[in-house]
């Protein structure tokens, strides 16, 4: 049998909203949290005791490589391409960088390059041939066949832990006999993962891998999880420009305003390949096609409402600029400084153009003040900011959206207890959630179908449509304003979404 290359395969099945929670969020948070206590819990936890890095000047001898230690040893080995005119300068900091997602890394096929580099790390690099090449990668598969979910015991943080604990992480890989596809790559830095924050790129592992589930099971999307150590926007850019061959598009993920912001317009100018911030523009997508279901629940156009925000950051600005599109004229952010207006003292550059787009009136003041009379409450900030005071003091049919993961900024329940008529988060253990696993594979899918290497704004909104319309009028309710996380419709209406644009 000819095997012609590898894909991702899920651990686990992602049959229910169950299965999701522990995969995914809010399970994956117990992951990340053991993880930043002690980053070597990556070998525990991850799939990263299994995953060897093969790199090269040459993407299709990288994958034969890795086929070959795939099938004798049942490694997860993974094919990079390196920029041809690489030096060693290059190649060392690239491996030092990606050195957390991987226990070992073959540089067989560019050995007299790597012998000139001194790598600081602290796995095994494979530069000339060994007798026993299992032991000098140390790479151990720890999948369990058959493992059953209901046999996992205690709440919902312990299940997720002992989850990876069992099996190495979620994902691996598989032998495929089909032309290769080149990977998707969910490129973090590991500065704003989740609700956490920065808990660095050790800790980010966890969700990276979460997403390449549902890159998989939702789209039929090979996807890798790279977290690099660097902070530095100008570096991260770098290393995705040295890869670029890699990939088949970018996927940013959990990288801190405004430098997502810088690292996503240089990739877009500079990448032959889509470039998607998923936290900024997955996060507006899906909110987006809430937001149009809540407001036909409500009898209000959306020109006409109030929308009042907590959180100016990447996700926030994105959810913004996006519906702005829609013709909303009044939207107001809040933050950790107050109302946001324009010319308020300590605005970044990105904070001030925000503030330019939004605000109409210039008002002043906190979150409390002027919640009142809003229509719509969108939350990407932090756990229990929204009051049920403050729900009480907004408009008739108040639409909430607390969507700070993995604790909303005020419990569902507390929310509809203090009058909000529609209630969404972000979690897959509550009605409507607003997950962006609802827009990226779709997305994904169809970019990659159609050979398209950007990713518009017409082919967002697009997405919030498409979305949108999964749900039926019959089926439309306070409960049920979005289509189901494992609803494959929505994948199919997303993809032919994108791919007519």
């Amino acid at each position: 049998m000819k095997y012609n290359g590898i894909i991702t395969k899920p651990k686990f099945e992602v049959t229910d909203k169950e299965v999701l929670s522990l995969v995914y969020t809010p399970g994956v948070g117990a992951a990340c949290k053991k993880i930043e206590e002690d980053t070597e819990k990556t070998f525990d936890l991850t799939n990263r005791e299994n995953s060897v890095a093969v790199i090269s000047s040459n993407y299709r001898k990288s994958l034969e490589r890795a086929i070959f230690l795939k099938s004798a040893l049942e490694i997860d080995a993974y094919p990079f391409e390196i920029s041809d005119d690489a030096n060693a300068e290059n190649l060392k900091f690239v491996v030092e960088n990606i050195e957390p997602n991987f226990c070992a890394f073959d540089l067989s096929l560019i050995s007299d390059l790597a012998k000139k580099v001194n790598f600081e790390i602290e796995v095994p690099v494979l530069i000339e041939p060994v007798s026993d090449l299992k032991s000098f990668f140390l790479a151990v598969s720890k999948n369990q066949i058959g493992l059953k979910i209901e046999n996992l015991s205690g709440d919902l943080n312990q299940k997720a832990l002992e989850l990876r604990e069992l099996s190495g992480g979620v994902i691996e890989t598989q032998l495929n006999e089909e032309e290769h596809v080149k990977p998707v790559a969910i490129l973090s830095d590991g500065s704003a993962v989740l609700g956490f924050g920065e808990i660095g790129e050790y800790a980010a592992i966890p969700v990276m891998e979460g997403k390449a589930v549902l890159f998989k099971e939702l789209g039929n999307v090979d996807a890798i999880s790279l977290c690099v150590k660097t902070k530095e926007s100008n570096d991260i850019i770098k290393i995705a420009q040295l890869l670029k061959n890699s990939f088949s598009g970018i996927n940013l993920e959990d990288i801190k305003a405004p430098k997502c912001f810088e690292i996503e317009d240089e990739l877009k100018k500079t990448m032959p390949i889509p470039i998607f911030h998923d936290d900024q523009h997955g996060t507006a997508i899906v909110v987006l096609a809430g937001l149009l279901n809540a407001l036909s629940l409500t009898d209000k156009k959306i020109e006409d409402v109030k929308i009042v925000f907590s959180g100016a950051g990447a996700a926030a600005t994105a959810v913004s600029k996006l519906i702005l599109n829609t013709g909303v004229k009044n939207i107001i952010h809040t933050d950790i400084d107050g109302v946001l207006y324009s010319g308020r003292r300590n605005n970044t550059k990105a904070l001030e153009e925000l503030a330019q787009l939004t605000n109409p009136k210039q008002v002043q003041g906190t979150l409390n003040d002027v919640i009142k009379g809003a229509d719509v409450f969108i939350g990407l900030s932090a756990a229990n900011i929204l009051t049920s005071d403050m729900i009480k003091h907004m408009a008739d049919k108040p639409i909430v959206f607390a969507l700070a993961n993995p604790v909303p900024e005020i419990m569902p329940d507390e929310a509809k207890d203090a009058g909000a008529y529609v209630v969404a988060t972000g979690r897959s253990d509550y009605p409507n959630q607003l997950n962006n696993s609802l827009a990226f594979p779709g997305l994904f899918k169809g970019i990659l179908e159609s050979s398209a290497t950007q990713i518009t704004d017409e082919m967002k909104l697009e997405c919030a449509f498409a979305i949108a319309s999964c749900v039926k009028d019959e089926e439309l309710n306070p409960n049920y304003i979005i289509p189901d996380a494992l609803d494959s419709a929505v994948v199919d209406a997303v993809s032919q979404s994108v791919s007519k644009r």
